[in-house]
C-alpha cells in the first residue's frame, strides 16, 4: 500500500465498531461487515487491530480491552497540539482524504490516515522525534517499530544508548524561559462612545460585510460600560440581552478592544464554558490577524489547575524510567505534544481531550498543576513555567480571555489585590459573556465547605504527600524550609502546624468514617454528620446523595463540633506566627532579597493566609454557629455524597442565600466597567405580545447578576433576534407519552429522530433516563444510519462528543444541562431539540432557602423558564436554519412556553402528529 520504500504499515485488520455491528477490514484488503459479537471474538483473538479510538470501540464491542493500533495515538505522535476529531471522518478531514460516507468506508480510511501520517513523520527528521520514538518502544509501544522506520531509524537494532533516548522525553531541558517585564502603568480613563464602537464593529467585520443593524445597536449599547467611573464604588454595569444571531461577541469585542488600545489597559472577557473561551479566541482573529500580534495582546487564562506542570512531568519521568511499561508511551504523547504547545493549557485547549480517555487521567490531566503541588519559585522550572509565563503575559495583554470561575474564585481568595503566585492588580473592565450563569458560579466561588475532601485536602497541602496517597502534594515545609532555616522559633511553629494539621483527615479517612472507624477531630466531627444524615433521611440504603438539616446536632455531635474548633484554632496559631515572621523577614531584609525571593515569599504568605487561616475561621464560625442559628444571610446543611452506591464524601456546607451579593462586594464595586451579556437574561411569564413593557423581566435579571446590590443602577440594552421564528421552528407537547415508562420514553426518542433523519439533542434531567433510553434505541438508530453518542455512556469527554455531534449532520446525542450549556451547532447538525421532561429545579435544602426568600413558585418557573429558554436558543443559529422543540411531558405548563419566542405556535398533540410534523416541516428544509 506504501509507494516510499521507508513507510511500512501494519499487516493486520482494521475495524470500526458500531452497536449492532462492525466493519472490519482484512490484512488483505476485503471488507467485512459482521455483529459486533463476533467482531469482539476477533479482536481478542487476532490482535492487534487497527482502530481509532480504542476505549470507544472496547466500549461498544463490550471488551476490557485488547491489542490496538490507535490511529489517534499515531495522529498526536505526529501532529502535535493538532485539533482531530477522534472518528475515521475526522481523521480523514485533518489529512485531506476523502470523507467516508459508510463504516465500511471508513473502516478503509484507517489504513490510508496511517500511510498519510507516517509520510509526514518521514520528512520531519530523526532529531528529538526518534529519540522519544524510542523511549516509548521501550514501554512496548505499538506504533513504535513504524515511526522509526518512517524516520529513518531501523526498528530491529538496538537503537540508541539508553541515556540519549532518555534525552527526548526531557523536555524540560529544550522548553523556552519566560522573561519577566516591569509592570505595566496604570490605564488611562478615556470613554468609548457608541459612535466608535459602531465604526470598530464594522472595521472588524470587513468592507462588503453585511450590514447587520441589530449587531451595531448592540456594540452602541455595550460601550456604556467603558465610560470613565465617577464615583469609587458605582461602576458602568451593563446589562445587555442579544437574541441569538445578533453577533453579540464582535459586538462587544468592537468597544472592548478601543478601550484597550486607547488606555493602554486589559478588558477581561468572561465566559462560563470552555467552547465560548476557544469561540471567542477563534474570533480574536479578526482584531489581530497576525498571530504574533495576538500572542502578545491575547492571552487566555484559567485555574492553575488546566495547565501542564514541568515538575510533575519530570517526577513521572523520572518513575517511569524505572518501572518502563505503558508510561512510557503516555510520556512520550505528551513530550510531543509540550514542545509544540500554545500555552501549555491540558483542560480544553490544544491537548486532544481523547488523549486522556485512551491513556488515563494519571499519566495526562493528573500532570497538570493542581492545588498543594507547585512551590513557585523553588522549583527548578519556575523560568519555564506555562502557568507563571501566562499570568504574566496577562498583565500586559489587551484582552484577557477567562472563566467565571477563575475571575470569582481569583477575587473571593484576594488574589487580584496586588502581585501574588504571578498574579495582577485587580481588573478595571470585564466582560461576562454567558451572564445567566454568574449566579452559580458566584455560589461556588463564595461558598464554604467543611468537609472530608476539602480537610483532608488542606491536610495534604500542609503535611504533603503521606503514605497511601497518590499525590505529589510537597507540603509546607518544602515551600517554606530554606526560609526559615536560621530561626529556631519558626521552625518550631512549622512543627507545630505540621502537628497540628494531623487532626485533619487523613488517607483513607472514606473507610473509616462509614465504618467507625474514625480518627483525630474532624474524622470523628464527620462520622458523626454522616450518622445524622442517615438518620433523618429514608436513603441509609440509597445510591445517590443526602443531605439534611444540621439543627437541631445532638450533644454528641455538638462535642464533636468543638473539639474539631478547637483542633482548628491550634492549627491557626502557628500559622498566624508564620506569616508574621515571613512578613517581618521582608521587611527586615528588604535591601538583601532578590526580587524572586520577595515574590516568593509574598505568595506564601497571602496562601498561606487564603488557605489555612481564611478557611479555618470560616469553618469554626460555621461550627460555633451549630449551637445557635445560622447567619440569616447563608444556609447551612450536612450532606453524604455517594457515587454508584458508594460515600465519595461528607461534609457540612455554608452557601450565600443570594451570592451575587458577595459578587457585588468584591468584584463589581471593585471595577470601573462591567457589561454582564447573554441571550437569556431575562425571564418573561407572559405570551400576550411579548414583553409587556419596558421593565419585564430588567428586575430579575438584576437580582441574577449582582446589579441590585450596587448604588448605581445598570444601563439596559436589549436587542432582538433577527431570526424569523414563527417560520423557522415548531414546537410540539406530546401529551401522550408515559414520562415513567423507559420504554415508551424510549420509543418516542427513536420515532423523533428517525423522524428527523439525525441532527437530534436529546436533553435529559437524569442521568439513569439517559442510560436506558440510549440502551434501547442506539441500534435501531444505527440500522437507520444514523450515529448516536451519549454523555455518560461513551468514553468520551462532554466537549469531544459536542464537537462530533457538529461535524456529523445525522449524528444525534444524548445529554444533560452540561450538554445543554456547551451545545452551539449552527446548520443541519442541530435541528431536533428534545426535553424528556419539565426541567424543574432541583429540590434541596439549598433550593428551599432561595426559593422562600426569592419569590417561592415564582422563582421555580422563573429559573425553569431560562433554562428552556436557553435550549431553545440553541436551536437556529444562522438565518437559514430550521428546527423543531419537543417537550416529551404532557404536565408543561402553559406560562413556562412564555421562554419561546411569541411568533411560535405550540402545538399539544400526540406523538403520532409530532412525528408526522417533524418529518414535513424538516422536509422543506
Amino acid at each position: 500500500m506504501a509507494d516510499r520504500p521507508d513507510i511500512r504499515l501494519p499487516a493486520t485488520p482494521a475495524v470500526v465498531a458500531g452497536v449492532r455491528h462492525a466493519a472490519w477490514l482484512t490484512p488483505e484488503g476485503e471488507i467485512e461487515t459482521i455483529e459486533t459479537r463476533q467482531a469482539a471474538e476477533r479482536v481478542r483473538r487476532d490482535g492487534p487491530v487497527m482502530v481509532c479510538h480504542a476505549a470507544a470501540a472496547a466500549r461498544r464491542l463490550i471488551v476490557q480491552g485488547f491489542q490496538a493500533l490507535d490511529l489517534l495515538e499515531l495522529f498526536a505522535f505526529c501532529r502535535p497540539a493538532q485539533f482531530c476529531l477522534p472518528t475515521a471522518k475526522g481523521l480523514a478531514e485533518a489529512l485531506g482524504l476523502p470523507l467516508p460516507a459508510s463504516p465500511e468506508a471508513e473502516a478503509e480510511t484507517l489504513p490510508r490516515a496511517a500511510l498519510a501520517l507516517l509520510s509526514e513523520l518521514s520528512a520531519e527528521g530523526r532529531g528529538d522525534t526518534a529519540a522519544i520514538a524510542w523511549t516509548m518502544e521501550r514501554g512496548s509501544w505499538a506504533w513504535a517499530s513504524y515511526v522509526l522506520s518512517a524516520l529513518g531509524a531501523d526498528p530491529s537494532g538496538d537503537g540508541p544508548h539508553s541515556q540519549s533516548a532518555q534525552q527526548g522525553i526531557r523536555v524540560w531541558q529544550r522548553l523556552p524561559d519566560w522573561e519577566d517585564e516591569s509592570p505595566p502603568p496604570p490605564a488611562g480613563t478615556a470613554a468609548v462612545d457608541g459612535d466608535e464602537a459602531r465604526r470598530q464593529l464594522q472595521s472588524l467585520l470587513g468592507r462588503g460585510s453585511e450590514k447587520r443593524p441589530q449587531q451595531s445597536d448592540y456594540a452602541a449599547g455595550a460601550a456604556r460600560a467603558f465610560l470613565p467611573r465617577a464615583t469609587p464604588g458605582e461602576p458602568h454595569m451593563v446589562l445587555a440581552e442579544a437574541g441569538t444571531g445578533v453577533g453579540k461577541t464582535l459586538g462587544y469585542i468592537a468597544p472592548a478592544s478601543l478601550w484597550a488600545k486607547k488606555n493602554q489597559g486589559t478588558v477581561w472577557i468572561s465566559t462560563f464554558t470552555r467552547n465560548l473561551q476557544r469561540q471567542l479566541d477563534g474570533e480574536l482573529d479578526r482584531l489581530y490577524p497576525d498571530a504574533v500580534e495576538k500572542e502578545k495582546k491575547v492571552v487566555v487564562r484559567k485555574g492553575r489547575e488546566n495547565y501542564f506542570c514541568i515538575l510533575n512531568f519530570q517526577e513521572a519521568v523520572g518513575r517511569a524510567t524505572a518501572t518502563g511499561g505503558r508510561e512510557a508511551v503516555a510520556l512520550g504523547l505528551i513530550a510531543r505534544w509540550a514542545l509544540a504547545t500554545r500555552d501549555g493549557d491540558m483542560i480544553g485547549g490544544d491537548f486532544p481531550a481523547w488523549l486522556t480517555d485512551l491513556l488515563g487521567r494519571g499519566m495526562t490531566t493528573d500532570l497538570t498543576d493542581t492545588r498543594g503541588e507547585c512551590v513557585y519559585s523553588a522549583c527548578d522550572h519556575y523560568g519555564k513555567c506555562f502557568i507563571e509565563h501566562s499570568q504574566r503575559r496577562a498583565k500586559h495583554a489587551e484582552i484577557v480571555v477567562a472563566n467565571h470561575a477563575l475571575v470569582l474564585t481569583q477575587a473571593a481568595q484576594g488574589n487580584f489585590q496586588g502581585a501574588t503566585d504571578g498574579e495582577g492588580a485587580m481588573p478595571l473592565r470585564y466582560v461576562f459573556d454567558e451572564g445567566h450563569h454568574l449566579f452559580s458560579a458566584a455560589d461556588s466561588a463564595f461558598s464554604t465547605n467543611l468537609s472530608g475532601f476539602e480537610a483532608g485536602d488542606l491536610r495534604r497541602w500542609l503535611i504533603g504527600a503521606e503514605e497511601g496517597q497518590r499525590s505529589r502534594s510537597r507540603g509546607l515545609r518544602a515551600r517554606l524550609e530554606d526560609l526559615i532555616a536560621d530561626d529556631a522559633r519558626a521552625e518550631e511553629d512549622l512543627d507545630d502546624t505540621l502537628q497540628a494539621a494531623r487532626a485533619l483527615p487523613g488517607p483513607g479517612w472514606r473507610q473509616r468514617v462509614a465504618d467507625g472507624t474514625a480518627r483525630g477531630a474532624a474524622e470523628t466531627f464527620l462520622a458523626l454528620v454522616r450518622t445524622q444524615v442517615l438518620a433523618r433521611t429514608d436513603g441509609s440504603d440509597s445510591a445517590y446523595s443526602l443531605e439534611t438539616e444540621p439543627h437541631p446536632a445532638d450533644g454528641a455531635l455538638l462535642d464533636a463540633a468543638d473539639k474539631l474548633a478547637a483542633a482548628l484554632a491550634a492549627l491557626g496559631k502557628p500559622l498566624g506566627r508564620l506569616i508574621e515572621f515571613l512578613a517581618t523577614k521582608l521587611d527586615d531584609e528588604a535591601d538583601d532579597l532578590d526580587t524572586t525571593t520577595r515574590n516568593r515569599i509574598d505568595a506564601l504568605v497571602r496562601s498561606i493566609e487564603r488557605r489555612g487561616l481564611v478557611q479555618i475561621s470560616a469553618w469554626r464560625d460555621m461550627l460555633k454557629a451549630l449551637k445557635t442559628e445560622t447567619p440569616a444571610d447563608f444556609v447551612d446543611w450536612f450532606s453524604v455524597e455517594r457515587m454508584q452506591g458508594r460515600d465519595i464524601d461528607v461534609g457540612f456546607h455554608r452557601h450565600f442565600v443570594d451570592p451575587t451579593k458577595p459578587f457585588a462586594d468584591e468584584v463589581a464595586s471593585e471595577a470601573h466597567g462591567i457589561l454582564v451579556t447573554s441571550a437569556t437574561l431575562r425571564d418573561r411569564s407572559d405570551r400576550d405580545g411579548g414583553i409587556a413593557d419596558e421593565t419585564d423581566g430588567w428586575a430579575g435579571a438584576a437580582a441574577r447578576t449582582g446589579a441590585v446590590h450596587l448604588p448605581r443602577p445598570p444601563a439596559r440594552v436589549a436587542v432582538p433576534s433577527p431570526f424569523d421564528y414563527g417560520n423557522q421552528t415548531r414546537v410540539f407537547v406530546v401529551g401522550d407519552v408515559n414520562r415513567n415508562s423507559p420504554d415508551q420514553v424510549s420509543a418516542a426518542y427513536r420515532e423523533l429522530f428517525l423522524a428527523s433523519g439525525g441532527g437530534a439533542l436529546g436533553l435529559f434531567t437524569a442521568i439513569n433516563r439517559l442510560r436506558a433510553v440510549h440502551q434501547r434505541i442506539a441500534g435501531p438508530l444505527e440500522d437507520a444510519g444514523l450515529p448516536l453518542y451519549a454523555q455518560h455512556v461513551d468514553a468520551m469527554d462532554t466537549g469531544t462528543l459536542i464537537d462530533i455531534f457538529r461535524a456529523e449532520e445525522d449524528a444525534c446525542l444524548l445529554g444533560t444541562d452540561a450538554v445543554r450549556d456547551g451545545v452551539d451547532v449552527p446548520g443541519r447538525s442541530l435541528r431536533l431539540i428534545v426535553f424528556d421532561r419539565v426541567p424543574w429545579p432541583r429540590l434541596d435544602i439549598l433550593h428551599r432557602a432561595r426559593r422562600n426568600a426569592f419569590g417561592g413558585r415564582d422563582y421555580d418557573e422563573a429559573l425553569t423558564r431560562l433554562k428552556l429558554k436557553q435550549a431553545f436558543g440553541r436551536l437556529i443559529r444562522r438565518a437559514g436554519d430550521r428546527g423543531v422543540f419537543v417537550m416529551l411531558d404532557r404536565a408543561l405548563p402553559t406560562r413556562l412556553t412564555a421562554a419561546l419566542p411569541a411568533a411560535v405556535e405550540i402545538e399539544r398533540t400526540g406523538l403520532k402528529e409530532a412525528v408526522a410534523g417533524i418529518r414535513d416541516f424538516l422536509a422543506e428544509a
